[in-house]
């Protein structure tokens, strides 16, 4: 075996996708994912903390998003901030080429509790840091707060949408309608709410 292999985390994780899909989670071990992505156990633990980590792509998702918020325009709003993360997010992890296998992890993570539990770590991560990025943008903790979660309402729309379908629209232009979508609910929330007061 060569002692350098391109792309070793994409191997790992489409292996142990095929893996947990045939065997399960728990009936899976480093071992066997190693072995089927033809490299060894040293190469896993070099990229992969454990099995679980291997569908969750480490921090490079997080480094994404906040960059992507970071340069929006000096004049971009805080929902406008957020839209452009997300846009970088499709850019680079959600292209047309992965929706299928990003179909196929969501099916594995929904079989699964502790996997469920990650990805469900794994958002409130994100969201912190979406609220971080806002913050040195100037934005004041509850506008950060809210828009962050706004944000990650909206990913998690557009993200069931583009792995729902078989291609067509992206997933930046699905967040950003999602966005908009999320923001007008929550204006017609505050609204009704400002009515009754």
């Amino acid at each position: 075996m060569a002692r350098w292999q391109p792309d070793a985390p994409g191997r790992l994780a489409a292996a142990a996708l095929d893996l947990f899909e045939e065997r399960g989670y728990e009936n899976t071990t480093v071992i066997e994912i190693a072995e089927r992505a033809g490299l060894t156990k040293s190469t896993f633990f070099r990229y992969f903390p454990d099995k679980r980590e291997v569908l969750f792509g480490g921090g490079a998702m997080t480094g994404v998003l906040v960059e992507g918020i970071a340069s929006a325009p000096p004049e971009a709003g805080p929902l406008e901030a957020v839209a452009g993360g997300l846009d970088a997010l499709g850019r680079t992890f959600f292209t047309d080429d992965r929706r299928v296998f990003s179909g196929r992890r969501e099916a594995v993570l929904n079989a699964n509790t502790e996997l469920r539990e990650r990805e469900a770590l794994k958002r409130i991560g994100l969201t912190a840091s979406m609220v971080e990025a806002l913050n040195r943008r100037g934005a004041p903790d509850l506008t950060a707060r809210v828009t962050a979660t706004l944000g990650a309402l909206a990913w998690e729309v557009a993200y069931d949408q583009w792995i729902g379908t078989d291609g067509g629209e992206g997933f930046g232009p699905l967040a950003r309608q999602a966005l908009a979508e999320v923001r007008a609910a929550a204006i017609h929330v505050t609204n009704l709410s400002e009515r009754h007061t």
